[in-house]
């Protein structure tokens, strides 16, 4: 067997096996195989020979697991601890919370997307289902956002007392004690149709099921705890608030001078030990009506009086607004939002131990606790609401593009318009997918703090690109402030989504990609841990095991990144079929790619990634797009891949993999050391970029959608408050749609008598409709119908004016 021959199987059979990720018992039979077939069959003893040298030192040191740890691994081990930068507690805690599910599999570079589809299709129990034609149906009709936010500056009182009477602040209560129960799916449903809406109302719903008192009670509560709190929760005759955040401490929780000192002290008439606390906390919602406080604040215990520990860390607990040395009532004005929201202060605030949430045994374990529920919230609240935002303005701005019309045609015709209503569509139906896979995970018992963190980011950007461009379509109604204006009030309050719940930007250059890298890697976490083991030999022997796994991780997501892209990502073999199966190997291919380039980062910048946030955000960003592609998949899926969706499928699916593609490609322009940059691109884009943003036929086809009544429409805007009453901002466009609609025929009638001449009057009015009949191009009945498409386009597309008076007032 000539050379070149033996060389080149041997890098198949290497590439192979890598490819598969084979284990090492696996490569080395494999090779050794070879190694004997190659002497049978002819090739150079001089060669073989020394293959099977190469092979020995190689293969007998990694087969032997005592001569590989004290050969390789302690030295490494050695290495590796001196490089290991110093994790905090904070973030200790941040690691520890929650769970690890789909995302994991996107980090893997080789995704089981039986996880995926294994997921059940989301479904409301028939208890649920009710309850969102019932009391959420009844509470929509109540709001009036004019009312609410421009005149009450809150909600009504008989809204007030509906929101109680009707259990809205227990939905996530178990019924035993006074709730619910309900599902995260249905957590979801209810807070995306309120926020269709009034955000101001879904904002005070949001929260008690959200980061709030009940549940941290339901997770981490004494069983006296539970028993008192969580009946008078479920009926709000509590109502509760938590505060975190502080004048100096925002996104840095660590940074919190909010404090309790372990102490004696005097309640209730007597000589207790308790906790001396003084805080100051501010944008806390529902603060100024809350009578229940849930508070964030640092545990020191100076005398020993609890433990041996002096400094306990971030402890939670929970006080009634009534305890002496409380400051509460005042408010915050967010961007005009009229939910209730201000600060909160604490002086010499003394309470019994029994009131830190869990009792004594959770001293100093807040943040946890806090990271575990806000993968709850985070991944339910802030996407519903992004959703009922975005279902809203794709519904209404579909319509109105059509209602509306300039130089004698539909706005939604002109290509202009198309394009920015090609990506209201698009981005809905990408929030909602997202939406959904993230809360069926909740449901699935996962506590997802990275995609939740990647829902909370790309649900509320997206929804902020969604909105303003549903404002440019909106022209001019969109700015003039009144009770007819649809959709100011949310435009108003994106930053405030932006903002809360884990600020956009640190989210993205900091979480996502930032704890994402040790908690979905499959190997650095354990890595980590050995590192930290006292025991040496425990240590050495699960570093060895995590390091080797860890190496032909490495080895396997090169290899594959450089054989899917050559194939174009036909090598992966997910199951899917038609377009589902062409996006899905792509993101296959990104995974890999994904994969590879973080485990070369980490080598080559190890603990100084942190001080890369760029860097550690287009990661992110690459990681969100393939959830937000392999969402979309999955909601087709479920769907039962309705052909009339396909375009909504395929836009955001190469939206996403475009978007991904970009982050590559910057992460790669600008990494540190160049040399290792062009290495890396070599091997991720043999064959150059090969994905685009969606095309303009594309986006007609997707905004074409929503422009006229189908089932597609109807799915994508499905779960949000609709109505037809024509004294209602959304109402009068939904009604001035179905007219229109009604009177297509009579009015391509008229647009054909328009482009051939027959008609000389210069608008479409009373003389228009004489001179059609006149000359019978029409009939009564078109007239009709065109009179009562005019009528109602009129009065949804005029806007609200005040006398000079009630203005300056």
């Amino acid at each position: 067997m000539p050379f070149y021959c033996f060389l080149l199987l041997l890098i198949i059979i290497l590439m192979l096996l890598a490819f598969f990720r084979s284990g090492l018992a696996i490569w080395t039979f494999a090779l050794a195989g070879f190694l004997l077939v190659s002497g049978f069959i002819g090739a150079s003893t001089t060669l073989v020979s020394a293959s099977w040298i190469i092979f020995a030192l190689i293969f007998l040191p990694l087969n032997i697991l005592p001569l590989r740890r004290t050969l390789i691994s302690r030295h490494v081990f050695g290495i590796f601890k001196k490089m290991m930068p110093p994790i905090s507690n904070t973030e200790k805690q941040a690691l520890d919370a929650g769970s690890v599910w789909w995302d994991a599999e996107l980090f893997s570079g080789k995704p089981d997307w039986h996880k995926l589809l294994d997921q059940p299709a989301p479904q409301l129990s028939s208890e649920e289902q009710a309850f969102i034609d019932g009391p959420v149906e009844t509470l929509c009709g109540m709001l009036n956002d004019w009312e609410i936010n421009h005149e009450l500056h809150d909600l009504p009182p008989e809204v007030w007392q509906f929101i109680r009477e009707n259990g809205f602040f227990g939905m996530i209560i178990p019924k035993a004690y006074g709730g619910l129960e309900f599902s995260a799916q249905m957590h979801s449903a209810v807070v995306m149709k309120i926020a269709s809406r009034s955000i101001t109302a879904a904002v005070t719903v949001m929260v008690p099921n959200s980061l709030g008192p009940g549940q941290l009670l339901m997770n981490y509560g004494t069983e006296e705890q539970k028993n008192h709190y969580l009946p008078r929760l479920s009926s709000a005759e509590d109502i509760p608030c938590f505060a975190l955040t502080s004048p100096w401490a925002g996104s840095d929780a660590a940074a919190m001078r909010d404090t309790g000192i372990v102490c004696k002290g005097e309640f209730d008439g007597k000589e207790i030990l308790g906790i001396r606390l003084n805080w100051e906390k501010r944008y806390i919602t529902l603060a100024p009506v809350a009578t229940l406080l849930g508070l964030a604040f640092k545990l020191y215990d100076p005398e020993h009086l609890i433990g041996d520990k002096e400094a306990h860390g971030i402890t939670l607990a929970l006080i009634p607004t009534d305890t002496a040395g409380i400051e509460i009532g005042r408010r915050h004005l967010p961007l005009d939002q009229a939910f209730q929201n201000g600060p909160v202060k604490g002086h010499d605030v003394f309470i019994p131990l029994d009131w830190m949430i869990g009792g004594v045994e959770y001293a100093g374990q807040g943040w946890r606790m806090l990271m575990e529920c806000l993968a709850d919230g985070r991944a339910i609240s802030l996407p519903s609401l992004s959703a009922g935002a975005g279902k809203l303005c794709s519904r209404a701005t579909g319509a109105y593009a059509r209602i509306r019309t300039q130089f004698h045609t539909p706005i939604g015709r002109m290509e202009g318009v198309e394009e920015a209503l090609a990506r209201i569509v698009g981005n809905t139906y990408a929030i909602d997918a997202t939406r959904q896979i993230t809360v069926v995970s909740v449901d699935q018992g996962e506590k997802p703090s990275v995609m939740s963190a990647i829902a909370k980011y790309h649900c509320t950007e997206r929804m902020r690109s969604v909105v303003n461009d549903a404002m440019d379509i909106f022209g001019g109604s969109a700015i003039i402030m009144g009770p007819l204006n649809l959709l100011a009030r949310t435009y108003e309050a994106i930053p405030v989504s932006i903002t809360v719940e884990g600020a956009n930007i640190l989210t993205r250059s900091l979480i996502i990609f930032g704890q994402g890298v040790i908690r979905c890697h499959p190997y650095l976490r354990r890595e980590m841990d050995a590192l930290a083991m006292d025991d040496k030999q425990a240590a050495l022997k699960a570093f060895d095991a995590a390091f080797f796994a860890h190496i032909g991780f490495v080895g396997s997501n090169k290899v594959r990144s450089i054989l899917l892209g050559l194939g174009g990502g036909y090598l992966s073999k997910p199951p899917f079929s038609g377009d589902s199966l062409r996006y899905a190997r792509h993101i296959e291919r990104l995974s890999a790619n994904l994969a590879f380039v973080s485990d070369i980062t980490l080598a080559v910048l190890g603990g100084g990634l942190k001080r890369h946030e760029k860097l550690s955000g287009r990661l992110g960003d690459i990681l969100s797009q393939l959830y937000i592609a392999s969402a979309a998949i999955k909601r087709f899926s479920t769907d039962g891949e309705p052909a009339e969706d396909t375009p909504l499928l395929q836009w955001v699916c190469e939206d996403a993999l475009w978007r991904a593609q970009q982050a590559l490609d910057g992460f790669l322009r600008n990494f540190p050391v160049p040399a290792i940059g062009i290495l890396m691109r070599a091997l991720v884009f043999p064959l150059g970029k090969p994905f685009k943003p969606p095309v303009d036929k594309l986006g007609h086809k997707v905004a074409t959608i929503v422009l006229n009544e189908n089932k597609a429409r109807d799915r994508l805007s499905a779960g949000i408050y609709i109505n037809t009453n024509p004294d209602d901002p959304l109402g009068r466009i939904e009604h001035a749609f179905a007219t229109v609609l009604a009177a297509r025929d009579s009015e391509k009638k008229l647009e054909l008598a328009r482009k051939s001449g027959q008609i000389n009057a210069l608008f479409d009015d009373e003389t228009a409709f004489a001179e059609l009949l006149e000359k019978g191009l029409i009939d009564e009945t078109d007239v009709k119908m065109l009179r009562n498409a005019f009528a109602t386009t009129w009065q949804a597309t005029i806007v609200d004016a005040f006398d000079a008076a009630d203005v300056n007032g």
